[in-house]
């Protein structure tokens, strides 16, 4: 080969290669890669907040209230544009607070860098741009009605408010987190279930209804009211009517588990439930929910119209324990109920309005609704489970959440919960704090001394 076939092949090789890299170059801008390597990839949206995303079909609006030129705008740019590159129809607007005075009256900006979302007219001013933050923002601006969760109360049941293991005060909380509206109704001092209820949470009773409250409750859901019945076993259920009206039946007693040791929940009386049965509320969950001293029920299939379905269920090896179980030794005895038991239910139905309704025994008794819509119930045999003391543990908020917003209608907004990241704060143990402190306390100091001496002998022998 002549010099002159080697010259032609390098410059064609080097052309090649200049080729190759003006080709990536253009790929490199045309095209984007990334790769989110940090704990519950809080780089890129969860399936969670894509999901809520979808079910907005409207414009979403963020305003940025940052100076022109703030080296800030870019961070909050990169955390708005996840939502922006799942819904194209997302806007962002930077807005001067100095340049725009009324804006910021308008908007009720309280510092710079205040970030505010709207969404079919109705904002949300946000501290911070975190996923969790604007996730849970635009749940409470997607549901726009004025509908409010109302929990009975006057009997024993779980306060909504207070401090204590029993009470619901951070269930309630996480609701209105989420944009549904709370509040407490008594029936003596009430004796009406207001108009604008989409859900009636009867949290297990630890006395007996007054027969006149009983009849309200019944006529609500022969209305087509909505219903949330938690009864725990060591209590009566009671309310044998609005039972009968739904077609349920509770049973006394206390599911008991056999593999309680394996699951290590600590006693045999304790509910882990690690898989569903097929059920809209639970559909997508899968967190384990844990339920200390549960009841079962079961269909009795009595009342036509009503559609059931298991919503938690325990395995065949349970048995529902009619004796005591104070001692923690149990066994299946024949007075015994086996399982598999029925810890949690659903029921639905379709009402057909006022005209067509089932007749109560007040004829002058409002509807919820007058018009055809689909009408829920849920039943769980214990109310632990969404007290301040095991609201924390597992997927139990998470459950309650999906029950409360399925039964409000909700569907698109069941299992968005975004967690937080795990690594975002190191805790050290205190040995690691001390170690730390006289590091840079004593340690360090030392050592910057004894070079600074050893070099200063050094020069002096020299």
């Amino acid at each position: 080969m002549n010099k002159k076939q080697t010259l032609i092949q390098q410059l064609v090789g080097g052309a090649l290669f200049l080729a190759v890299i003006v080709l990536l170059g253009v790929l490199s801008v045309r095209f984007k890669t990334e790769l989110d390597w940090t704990a519950n990839k809080r780089n890129t949206l969860t399936a969670a907040s894509v999901q809520l995303l979808d079910s907005m079909k409207d414009p979403v609006t963020f305003y940025v209230f940052e100076p022109s030129g703030a080296d800030s705008r870019r961070v909050v740019e990169e955390d708005l544009g996840k939502y922006k590159k799942e819904k194209s129809d997302i806007g962002i607007q930077f807005v001067d607070p100095s340049a725009s005075p009324q804006k910021v009256r308008e908007f009720n900006i309280n510092f710079v860098g205040e970030v505010v979302v709207e969404y079919q007219g109705r904002r949300e001013n946000l501290r911070q741009t975190t996923e969790q933050a604007i996730t849970t923002a635009l749940q409470r601006l997607a549901y726009s009605g004025d509908q409010y969760v109302v929990f009975l109360e006057g009997h024993g049941e779980r306060p909504i408010t207070g401090e204590g293991p029993t009470t619901y005060a951070r269930f309630a909380q996480a609701l209105k987190d989420k944009g549904l509206k709370v509040q407490g109704l008594n029936l003596v001092s009430n004796p009406s279930i207001p108009d604008n209820t989409s859900e009636l949470v009867i949290a297990s009773p630890s006395s007996k209804l007054l027969d006149g409250e009983i009849q309200i409750i019944r006529d609500y859901v022969k209305n087509g009211g909505n219903l949330l019945w938690l009864a725990d076993p060591d209590f009566p259920a009671g309310m044998d009517d609005l039972a009968k009206d739904l077609g349920i039946e509770w049973q006394n007693g206390y599911a008991i588990l056999p593999e309680y040791q394996i699951l290590g929940t600590g006693h045999p009386g304790f509910f882990a439930a690690v898989g569903y049965p097929p059920n809209p509320v639970t559909q997508g969950l899968d967190m384990v929910t844990l339920f200390p001293l549960v009841r079962s029920l079961i269909s009795t299939g009595a009342v036509a119209g009503w559609t059931a379905q298991p919503m938690l269920q325990t395995s065949e090896s349970a048995w529902l324990e009619t004796g005591d179980i104070e001692s923690g030794r149990v066994q299946l005895d024949p007075t015994d109920i086996p399982g598999p038991l029925n810890i949690g239910m659903t029921l639905t139905r379709t009402y057909a309005g006022k005209g067509d309704a089932p007749k109560s025994g007040d004829e002058n008794t409002p509807a919820v609704d007058d018009k055809s819509h689909p009408q829920r119930v849920a039943l769980i045999g214990d109310a632990d489970f969404l007290s301040d003391a095991y609201i924390g543990e597992l997927g139990n908020q998470q459950l309650g959440l999906n029950i409360v917003q399925w039964l409000a209608s909700r569907d698109a907004q069941l299992n968005i919960d975004i967690k937080k990241a795990p690594d975002t704060q190191l805790y050290l143990p205190g040995w690691a704090s001390i170690m730390i402190w006289a590091g840079f306390i004593g340690v360090l100091p030392l050592l910057l001394i004894g070079f600074g001496v050893t070099r200063w002998a050094i020069r002096r022998r020299k």
